[in-house]
């Protein structure tokens, strides 16, 4: 009897062990993921500022190479470093990195009439899934991690028809491959959320690396089918 009730006891540590370390990674991953915007939004205004977005616009191949090295070089080096506290200053450059390579974006829909109300419509409608996603993460019983395996195809295939359409500059494979950017990160952004919510990622760099780039893409693929759809000429 005495050993069945020191079981239950350590069973009963472990639990709440394994539940304050779960609060611990979803909260540092939250905190983190909004400092990540600080940066962004820096390196938004220096591309727009210095006028490397419009660097970019007249080399676009140039430019998509630029992106690819940086991010996943960056990238191989957050996960390289993720449990120490350099992984969160690389992790910070990437954002601002990623602010750059978006200031492009920016500025062609800020030179638009309603430019400003289309980012805002952009931020509001990321925000907005975002917080569909994070309800779906944390209530459904269902365990939505089979799903990564078919999505990260998705984006490969994602990554493969964008850079084929630098040279083939077809309209409507852009607005095909912006509108399943959205739902594959979507889909994307639960996964990564559950994965927190329930203790299956246990380091927060990882985690915010994870969902920031969600949350960017969704972001950048809506701007750009509000730019197209919802633009207003001057």
């Amino acid at each position: 009897m005495t050993d069945f009730r020191q079981t239950a006891v350590d069973r009963g540590h472990y639990g709440s062990a394994s539940q304050v370390m779960r609060n611990r990674v979803m909260r540092n991953t939250y905190w983190l993921l909004a400092a990540s915007m600080v940066p962004t939004v820096l390196g938004a205004l220096v591309g727009l500022n210095t006028g490397i977005n419009q660097v970019m616009g007249a080399s676009p191949g140039t430019s998509a190479i630029v992106f690819l090295i940086g991010a996943f070089g960056l990238m191989y080096m957050i996960e390289r470093n993720k449990n120490s506290s350099l992984g969160v200053a690389l992790l910070l450059a990437f954002t601002f990195f990623m602010g750059i390579m978006l200031s492009r974006l920016l500025g062609h829909v800020i030179g638009l009439q309603n430019g400003s109300q289309l980012i805002m419509l952009a931020f509001g409608g990321t925000a907005a899934v975002f917080g569909v996603m994070a309800s779906v993460a944390s209530t459904s019983k269902r365990d939505f991690s089979g799903m990564q395996k078919f999505l990260f195809i998705g984006v490969v295939m994602l990554i493969v028809a964008s850079l084929a359409n630098i040279f083939l500059q077809l309209p409507a494979l852009m607005l095909t491959v912006s509108v399943l950017a959205i739902g594959i990160f979507s889909a994307l952004l639960l996964v990564d959320l559950q994965r927190v919510i329930n203790g299956g990622e246990t380091n927060y760099i990882s985690a915010t690396l994870a969902i920031y780039l969600d949350l960017y893409n969704i972001f950048a693929n809506l701007l750009m089918l509000l730019g197209v759809f919802g633009g207003n000429r001057e």
